[in-house]
């Protein structure tokens, strides 16, 4: 009885990940039809091609959880999910259908759950479609080690050192990037706050995108060779210390 159960930890190490997903796909999904139902007939295209969006997003999200975490508990389904391709392709599309979500979410010019001042409007739907992201982006990187047989439990001597805090870094300057390009739409470029406030907005982008890259790169080295490197981390993590110091 014990050999089985650890065999099916071993064997699904992603199902604490899924399941959360599929917590925040409830979520969204049940704030995006609040949202659509309290807009009602707006009038505006892009407000209601963004709702469907939305609505499209966690529902597909909702039901492929649903049916992946089924699939967990049969010993014989579970092999055509865990650790196999097809759950790879399945995490890759998930975090490209929430990066989208979030970008029509924190979109303030449509109100779908950030107003036009850019104070969050839908609490459910805002924070929970970024837990949503952050959740697929490390259920895929989850996967890549897996699937690249990176040694978590070496996790100091090997290249998967550090791999999990920069695909969080990853997300969070993608979280920068997006939320202050959109402040700078609409505060600076449709309406004109103030020179420091813009300078601000513009150091905020460019911010998040140094850090992005920064990540990215970093991920890719990690991913793709089997050697860390070390000196390159310190000396980008130091560039980002003091960049976001300020």
């Amino acid at each position: 009885m014990t050999d089985t159960i650890e065999g099916d930890t071993s064997r699904s190490p992603r199902f604490t990940h899924w399941c959360a997903l599929f917590v925040f796909s409830t979520i969204v999904l049940g704030a995006s039809v609040e949202a659509s139902n309290n807009n009602g007939n707006s009038g505006d295209a892009k407000t209601e091609q963004n709702e469907r969006w939305a609505i499209v997003c966690a529902s597909c999200t909702f039901a492929l959880c649903a049916i992946i975490i089924l699939m967990h508990f049969n010993s014989i389904t579970s092999l055509f999910i865990v650790g196999t391709k097809i759950e790879g392709l399945l995490c890759l599309i998930l975090a490209a259908f929430w990066s989208g979500l979030v970008a029509v979410v924190a979109d303030s010019r449509h109100g779908l759950a950030v107003n036009e001042e850019g104070a969050v409007s839908n609490g459910n739907l805002y924070y929970f479609s970024w837990a949503g992201l952050i959740c697929a982006v490390t259920l895929l990187t989850s996967y890549l080690k897996s699937a690249f047989t990176i040694d978590i439990a070496g996790e100091i001597k090997t290249r998967s050192a550090r791999l999990s805090i920069w695909s969080a870094h990853l997300a969070a300057a993608i979280v920068v990037m997006g939320s202050s390009t959109n402040i700078y739409k609409n505060d600076c470029v449709q309406s004109y706050v103030g020179d420091e406030f813009c300078k601000r907005t513009k150091l905020g982008i460019g911010l998040g995108a140094v850090g992005t890259v920064f990540a990215l790169v970093v991920v890719a080295m990690k991913i793709m060779t089997s050697k860390a490197p070390f000196l390159m981390e310190g000396i980008l993590g130091f560039i980002l210390l003091v960049s976001f110091a300020f």
